[in-house]
């Protein structure tokens, strides 16, 4: 599971920078799930989150695609969710409140 996760974070590091403008404060997070599923979060500045996302969602639709296809030819699961700088921050503070609860754990 270790290669195959190396991999997509490496995949998702080179296709992420090709596409915003601030490459210096893009995060990649990864927490494992289950022995068979990782969650890949994507943090990046605030105005290149559109850019990821892209038109109608097809930028973020194509490659959370290519990552799955990755991840299930390995017999994995795969996930990807794409924040801001600013939505992170909110989402940890709720964790810390306990409003939220986080499943997985990092890598």
């Amino acid at each position: 599971m270790r290669e195959t996760t190396d991999n997509i974070k490496a995949f998702l590091e080179f296709i992420a920078l090709q596409f915003i403008d601030h490459p210096e404060e893009a995060q990649l997070r990864v927490a494992e799930v289950d022995e068979n599923h990782v969650r890949f979060r994507l943090i990046v500045a605030q105005s290149d989150v559109a850019m990821l996302i892209g038109r109608n969602g097809f930028t973020a639709s194509a490659i959370r695609n290519v990552m799955k296809a990755a991840a299930l030819r390995e017999g994995m699961h795969a996930s990807l969710q794409i924040h801001s700088h600013e939505e992170e921050r909110q989402r940890m503070a709720a964790i810390e409140a306990g409003e939220i609860i986080e499943d997985g754990k990092d890598l």
